[in-house]
């Protein structure tokens, strides 16, 4: 098991930047590839960005390609998010993702998500 817990959100002027932070504990974390989500009102959640277990491979989705960098510190168990440019359309609740799914898209661990707005 794989316990995540989120933080970094908050309320952001549109261009303005935030980063989010993924604490995992249990098991070992540098075992898992990890990946970010977010879930927008009304909406399904939608994938953003992946990182492979030694956080030398990176895969986002082109709504945010260029302006989130994923990264991860295997020392101290926590994957970031670092969100640049944000557009109100950014607007959702971040979810990290933990698994060895072998897919960008599918975890066995969630977290329980923080929320993000950016206001226009």
């Amino acid at each position: 098991q794989v316990q995540l817990v989120e933080s970094g959100g908050g309320l952001v002027q549109a261009g303005g930047s935030l980063r989010l932070s993924c604490a995992a504990s249990g098991r070992t974390f540098s075992f898992y590839a990890m990946g970010w989500f977010r879930q927008a009102p009304g909406k399904e959640r939608a994938f953003v960005a992946y990182i492979n277990q030694g956080g030398e491979v990176t895969h986002y989705a082109d709504s945010v390609k260029g302006r989130f960098t994923i990264s991860r510190d295997n020392a101290k168990n926590t994957v970031y998010l670092q969100l640049n440019s944000l557009k109100p359309e950014d607007t959702a609740v971040y979810y990290c993702a933990a698994g060895n799914t072998g897919s960008y898209y599918y975890y066995d661990y969630w977290g329980q998500g923080t929320q993000v707005t950016v206001s226009s």
